[in-house]
């Protein structure tokens, strides 16, 4: 299984050596990891990961890698199970025929793998119920159920989306600038946005300026001038988390392409809907994050400013003090955004969903009038239009 992790991580593009997977071994066998999966984790990290722009990356080769080995360490190896609970415990869980299959198979190795694929399987309690806070009913408080106008508490999976509050801790992940881009299309459509400027350290020779100097000087007057590159100023906004989950592949391959293209980018991280803050990593964002206010005041109005999001929220995000899913805003969403867009001139509402399904949610519909109807889809047409008014 380590092997198989050692390569499934150099497949993913983390640069992990075979010093460094020996040496985690060795901590292996030192015991240090514990016990717990946790632990696990947290060794391999250390030991395997470099550069902490690859932890997304050594995060979802670890969870495909050891899917399940958490339930099945609980289950074999953690607790001790009298052999007289696994017959009874069986007896409920295998049909009849299931159980004459393992009695004629016979061998405690079968027996516990039978087990552990139930174990697997198993997802937890589901109880019904309309009024106290559980699982799987219609109450407007808790998880797993249905109420169009409930608290969500404690749900991990499976969310409904119906929801007027949802108060979880959420934890998201930057997106990853190094994705590997599937088309150089991308790149193109950005390029409609630019602006020439000699910038930087000086790496091509000015002849003309050399001969001037030469002649001028009397000695040899060596001139050198900057790379033009593009000089055009963005702040990127990247919405995170919640339905923008399902879009990460497509938004880490724009920001990825926006990296090269934009030599000045600044990218900011918000969830749903910007309000009085954002912040520049996801796992930092509850103790580093940056004022909004303080973005307005340290960038200048000629910066081009890119939102890209959804815009899939419940409408009191937008109009409602308090509206926000994460905390008690003071500030509507939809006052933040008008404040950007009055900053910001030049603006586009990048959306990763289709354009024929914006007239499905009303929120799509209010930030379009929030942004002048300055929201472009995430297509290569949709990119070029982008960039193409941005550019005016």
């Amino acid at each position: 299984m380590f092997l198989r992790f050692f390569e499934a991580l150099r497949g993913a593009g983390v640069p992990v050596s075979l010093r460094e997977h020996l040496a985690f071994l060795e901590a292996l066998d030192a015991d240090l990891a514990g016990r717990q999966l946790e632990g696990l984790h947290a060794l391999a990290r250390a030991c395997l990961v470099k550069d902490e722009r690859f932890f997304d990356r050594f995060d979802r080769v670890f969870g495909e890698v050891f899917q399940g080995v958490e339930s099945l360490a609980d289950a074999l190896e953690d607790a001790e199970i009298p052999a007289e609970w696994l017959a009874k415990r069986l007896e409920k869980l295998l049909t009849p025929d299931e159980r004459a299959a393992i009695e004629a198979m016979g061998g405690l190795d079968k027996l516990m793998e039978t087990l552990r694929q139930r174990l697997a399987e198993q997802k937890g309690r589901h109880e019904g119920g309309s009024k106290w806070i559980g699982t799987g009913g219609t109450s407007p408080f808790g998880a797993y159920g249905y109420n169009p106008e409930g608290i969500r508490i404690g749900q991990d999976e499976g969310r409904n989306s119906k929801a007027v509050k949802v108060w979880d801790k959420r934890e998201f992940r930057d997106l990853d600038d190094g994705a590997e881009i599937g088309t150089r299309a991308i790149k193109v459509a950005l390029r409609r946005l630019r602006r020439f400027a000699r910038t930087g350290a000086p790496d091509e020779l000015d002849l003309d300026g050399t001969i001037e100097g030469t002649a001028r000087q009397g000695w040899l007057d060596v001139r050198m001038r900057p790379e033009r590159r593009n000089g055009v100023k963005v702040v990127l906004l990247l919405d995170v988390g919640g339905s923008m989950d399902w879009h990460v592949r497509v938004c880490e391959e724009l920001f990825s392409a926006a990296r090269t293209e934009f030599r000045r980018l600044e990218h900011f991280y918000f969830h749903n809907c910007v309000y009085e803050s954002v912040w520049r990593e996801n796992r930092r964002r509850r103790t580093e994050a940056t004022p909004t206010f303080d973005l307005l005041r340290g960038f200048p109005a000629d910066c081009r400013l890119v939102i890209v999001g959804d815009a899939s929220m419940s409408p009191y995000e937008l109009v409602s003090v308090g509206g926000s899913v994460e905390h008690m805003n003071a500030e509507p969403g939809q006052v933040w955004i008008r404040r950007l867009v009055e900053h910001f001139p030049k603006v586009a509402w990048i959306n990763p969903l289709p354009e024929s399904q914006w007239n499905w949610t009303e929120s799509v519909a209010i930030v379009r009038r929030l942004v002048a109807n300055r929201m472009y889809p995430l297509t290569l047409e949709g990119l070029e239009q982008a960039m193409r008014a941005l550019a005016r």
